[in-house]
């Protein structure tokens, strides 16, 4: 049983979106585990993990974080320049792991390393930021702001770009130069197969 696994929080439409995609993390990185000694296995997991993180952070950086520091004052512009610090650690750590490869051990210690770093920061934004944000901009804002999130996602980069800007207006236009790109990478990339997607839903 993996100790990875999303805290116990309030609820609530935003909440429930961000929480959802840490669990995704978690879920990837136990498949990732699973297929030590399958390193093609290993690579897909990899792959979708990064592809997971990267899109989620770009998220709460242009959305939530920017509603922490509008509804918040200055503890809301503490609480997001922390949250920015922290993703500026893991976006390093994933671009590290593109030079490992997979099914060695040195990239197996360089991802478990990435998810101890997720786990606290994502522990924090659930059961203290976000619960104080909801709280702020009530249950009609949570939901529209999770909308927002979840949209947000589909035009975000899918791999890790630590030099760029963490904070809008200037990430939104280096988001939208480096999607493409990062689009056209995965193409030649190896994801999880349908298959393999199907057997953690059962």
């Amino acid at each position: 049983m993996s100790s990875y696994r999303t805290t116990n929080h309030v609820g609530g439409a935003l909440i429930d979106a961000v929480a959802d995609d840490h669990q995704e993390m978690y879920t990837y990185y136990d498949q990732y585990v699973k297929s030590t000694g399958d390193a093609d296995a290993q690579e897909r997991w990899s792959r979708q993990l990064t592809w997971e993180v990267a899109r989620h952070a770009i998220g709460e950086e242009l959305v939530i974080y920017p509603l922490m520091e509008k509804h918040l004052g200055e503890q809301g512009k503490k609480l997001a320049d922390n949250d920015r610090a922290e993703h500026q650690e893991v976006k390093n750590l994933l671009y590290q792991l593109e030079s490992l490869k997979p099914g060695t051990s040195e990239h197996a210690a360089l991802l478990k390393n990435i998810v101890d770093h997720l786990k606290p920061h994502n522990d924090s934004e659930e059961q203290e930021d976000l619960p104080l944000l909801q709280k702020a901009i009530g249950e009609e804002g949570a939901v529209k702001a999770a909308a927002s999130f979840t949209r947000t996602k589909k035009f975000a980069p899918t791999r890790s770009h630590p030099s760029a800007p963490n904070q809008p207006p200037f990430e939104t236009l280096a988001g939208l130069m480096a999607a493409p790109i990062d689009k056209l990478k995965d193409m030649f990339s190896k994801f999880p197969t349908e298959e393999q997607k199907d057997s953690i839903k059962n």
